[in-house]
């Protein structure tokens, strides 16, 4: 067993080719051997999003705390809040951060497939965006 302590390991700033606005991610973590799961805490500061992108194998978000955004392509932005989980199936392009108003975070859980987790696309839009969901 590996045990990682909080604060062991330095937080993260989220890519900015990747996240648009403040974003940290803390405690990545990895499975050993030939485990394929990966992860971390990441946090979106107010009107901080991830660019759209796919993961091989799919993706579970758990959010932790705050209020969020996510949107699969084709389909409504939808809200997101403390406890409730996401799953994103293998290869769906999706995006998900935080509203305008309220930070946002989860844990992310996703495995890779031939060494990848995610394939990263365009930045989602201001006007993307600031569609905010259905009514």
């Amino acid at each position: 067993m590996q045990l990682i302590r909080n604060g062991s390991q330095p937080s993260a700033r989220g890519p900015e080719q990747f996240f648009t606005g403040s974003v940290r991610i803390d405690m990545p973590f990895k499975g050993a051997g030939d485990a394929r799961i990966s992860g971390g805490i990441v946090t979106f500061e107010p009107g901080a999003r991830s660019a759209w992108h796919t993961h091989p194998l799919g993706q579970v978000l758990i959010v932790t705390a705050g209020r969020g955004w996510t949107q699969c392509e084709g389909e409504p932005i939808v809200e997101i809040h403390a406890g409730d989980i996401i799953i994103c199936p293998p290869g769906h392009r999706h995006w998900h951060g935080a509203t305008p108003t309220s930070a946002m975070t989860h844990i992310a859980i996703q495995e890779a497939k031939d060494g990848k987790v995610v394939e990263w696309m365009e930045k989602v839009s201001d006007e993307e965006y600031l569609a905010g969901p259905a009514s």
